[in-house]
């Protein structure tokens, strides 16, 4: 039987399919499957006008048959099976798609049929694992069978032989294991059901495979030391119905959680469901879930977002992350839809318009539904915010602003007056009616910024301060620089837009007074001057310019060494005992009162949570005070 050549350059693309198409091995079990449903498809679409298949769809079946001993592995399936046209068209030929074709065929007649298979290349996906692969076949309505046989790029051999029903047998002969491939893993039957669970869970019929178990003797069972023996069960490795398919109706919030749980190995359910289908110029089903709990490894480099995307049931990427935007990345979920251009090998996409389609389309419809639980179910969306509220803040502060409009509304920030997370629009609806700002203040936690001297004159005045403890708080308001056309204003600027009525500043000489303080601080301070904010305190820091000090912070703390620096300015209570004291001992000791000066920037710098350049030399002038 002389051996015929692929319909190509058949070395050079073979060794492509091998080697560089397909990043996983495991891959070939999800493409044969694919094949063998896509077979029994074509059987199934005859048998709806053709009453001698005899067959319903309950009688399709796919099979797996691992061999250890002989090291093969057979997946049959009852479909329409191949005659030697078709072998020499579809195997002999690399790239052509007998599945591509059919599907084609029936399009222009506007029939509905849904095919997986369309490249062609699939089938060869197996010489990853198989040094020999031989396929038995035989094609519906035909009367002989055929068995191809290849070894890989050097040809393929076909002859006639006897088989009893339509369909394809593939047996894999497994290549030799080395030292850096097992290739025996394919032969046990975990690995097996892992791999079709993962993959093809979700084909339309059912995968057979005959499993060994074990159980207890019939004759021991009631003995204090049983005894077990080995049974083999056919067993359906595959769902076939996947969930998100299923009418919402007909499906309890149990079994959402319980497949939340399982397929995302979560440990508590979900705080939120959102199943969706679409019909229209982009047609998809979709099943999304809001974590309740936030991963141990989400704020980190390791964890991966994306939904896991199937194409007719089938697996093709487990993180699809074109599906969420950033600030979503929290969503865990499943989009199947046909509506996409693969590439070759089905593990990842083409970037289309349908693709992006979809994404816009998930983001609306998880930006309504977090919308919808704000208003509708305030707890649970606080314990949701709890876990992912950084996430929408970075979303906010990322891609200089491009989401802050979107976003804005589904942020919080601990309020001053009503003690618990407010959101902007509720802090905007209570501002008083000559209130110029929506004022904010940053530390590192509520009970430190409460005894802040620069929130004093705002909590005297009765105004409502948002709290920012994170470090992309202040990063998020400046992102936003206004809501509603009230403008962000932090507690320590320089001008608050508040009338000081308290402070009586003594006008006599505290123009010298601020240049004394100013030329013993040197370079320490940008400025100094007469505080319109402080009312029992004597001292605090601004800062000037674009830099506030929780950014000084942060900087520094993620790069040290950056020199990031905010401009201080020194701000003194001109009314307060202590810089009066000052003032007098300028006339009377001059180097005390040069003290007094380190002193109030040295207390200025503690309050604003800024590290002292010498506690040592701090604490030795506190003592030659006293």
């Amino acid at each position: 039987m002389a051996k015929k050549q692929f319909k190509s350059e058949s070395k050079r693309l073979l060794d492509l399919m091998i080697n560089s198409i397909y990043t996983h091995k495991e891959i070939f079990l999800r493409e044969i499957i694919s094949n063998a449903s896509d077979a029994i498809d074509k059987l199934c679409f005859i048998s709806l006008t053709d009453d001698n298949v005899g067959m319903d769809r309950s009688d399709f079946k796919i099979t797996i048959k691992p061999d250890k001993e002989n090291r093969t592995l057979t997946i049959t399936d009852n479909g329409i099976g191949m005659d030697k046209e078709d072998l020499e068209n579809n195997l002999g030929t690399i790239a052509s798609s007998g599945s591509y074709k059919f599907k084609q065929e029936h399009e222009e007649k506007q029939d509905d049929i849904d095919i997986i298979g369309q490249f062609g290349v699939g089938f060869y996906s197996a010489f990853m694992v198989a040094k020999k692969i031989t396929v038995n076949t035989k094609k519906y309505g035909c009367d002989t069978g055929y068995c191809w046989q290849s070894s890989g790029a050097d040809g393929y051999t076909i002859k006639e032989i006897e088989k009893d029903a339509p369909g394809t047998e593939i047996i894999l002969e497994l290549k030799d294991n080395t030292d850096d491939e097992n290739y025996d893993e394919f032969l046990e039957q975990y690995r097996i059901q892992g791999l079709i669970k993962k993959y093809s869970d979700y084909i339309r019929y059912s995968i057979m495979m005959d499993v060994t178990k074990t159980r207890v003797k019939e004759d021991t069972k009631d003995s204090d030391k049983p005894e077990y023996e080995e049974y083999t069960e056919t067993e359906t490795l595959n769902s076939m119905v996947p969930i998100w398919h299923r009418r919402k109706k007909d499906v309890t919030q149990e079994e959402y959680n319980n497949f939340y749980r399982e397929k995302f190995m979560a440990v508590d359910k979900p705080i939120r469901t959102i199943v969706t289908s679409v019909e229209g110029v982009v047609t998809y089903k979709a099943l999304l879930f809001i974590p309740s709990k936030a991963p141990y490894d989400y704020y980190t480099k390791e964890y991966k977002k994306g939904l896991q995307l199937y194409s007719s049931g089938v697996l093709i990427m487990e993180n699809c992350e074109e599906l969420l935007p950033e600030h979503f990345r929290f969503v865990k979920g499943v989009v199947d839809t046909d509506d996409l251009s693969l590439n070759i090998s089905r593990e990842m996409l083409q970037h289309d318009r349908h693709l992006l389609t979809i994404a816009q389309n998930i983001e609306k419809k998880i930006k309504n539904e977090l919308t919808a639980m704000l208003k509708d179910d305030r707890e649970n969306y606080e314990k949701f915010f709890a876990e992912f509220g950084r996430q929408l803040k970075y979303g906010v502060v990322s891609d200089y602003g491009m989401h802050k409009e979107e976003l804005q509304d589904l942020i919080m920030f601990y309020s001053s007056t009503e003690k618990k997370l407010v959101t902007l629009s509720e802090y905007v609806d209570r501002m008083k009616e000559d209130q110029k700002f929506i004022y904010y203040a940053t530390g590192e936690n509520a009970a430190a910024i409460d005894t802040l001297p620069q929130t004093e004159l705002l909590h005297s005045k009765g105004y409502e301060i948002l709290y920012c403890t994170e470090d992309v708080d202040e990063f998020t308001l400046q992102t936003l620089m206004q809501y509603k056309d009230k403008k962000f204003c932090s507690a320590t600027n320089d001008d608050l837009g508040i009338d000081n009525d308290e402070v009586k500043e003594d006008e006599q000489d505290s123009d010298a007074l601020l240049t004394f303080v100013k030329e013993t601080l040197g370079d320490k301070v940008s400025e100094v001057t007469a505080s319109k904010k402080l009312v029992s305190h004597p001292v605090c820091l601004t800062a000037k310019g674009g830099i506030s000090f929780e950014m000084e912070k942060y900087f520094n703390a993620v790069q040290p060494g950056s020199g990031m620096k905010a401009q201080r300015v020194l701000e003194l209570n001109l009314s307060h005992p202590a810089v009066k004291a000052m003032k007098s001992l300028i006339e009377t000791d001059i180097e005390k009162a040069k003290k007094y000066a380190d002193i109030l920037y040295c207390q200025a710098l503690l309050i604003a949570g800024l590290p002292l350049e010498n506690p040592s030399e701090y604490t030795d002038l506190i003592c030659s005070i006293m």
